[in-house]
């Protein structure tokens, strides 16, 4: 499976757990925002990965990822002009085993 279809297949998760998609692929100058999306008073900010390996692909996501993640949002949030009340991280695992979803990262 590609990036492209493990993006597609954490929207759709997400939708089916009554997230509301915002956006995806969201470029800035410090990286990209795979999907963002609204669950309840929350706006939360989703990576995604994907692959084969011995390792989980959750595990490149790094604190110098979750970092580069934190520029890219505060500049998604100067741009915005929506309320919320509180931000999360999340990273979604897509495999051949199915789909994990880690709410709340925190490194």
């Amino acid at each position: 499976m590609n990036w492209k279809e493990a993006e597609e297949n954490a929207a759709r998760y997400l939708k089916k757990k009554g997230y509301r998609i915002i956006d995806r692929n969201y470029r800035t100058r410090f990286g990209e925002i795979d999907i963002i999306a609204r669950y309840g008073e929350y706006l939360v900010f989703v990576e995604v990965k994907s692959g084969k390996s011995e390792y989980f692909p959750r595990t490149r996501v790094d604190l110098e990822k979750v970092k580069k993640m934190e520029l890219a949002i505060n500049e998604y949030l100067m741009k915005c002009r929506t309320s919320f009340k509180a931000l999360r991280i999340d990273v979604i695992e897509v495999t051949e085993k199915g789909i994990e979803h880690i709410e709340g990262v925190q490194l």
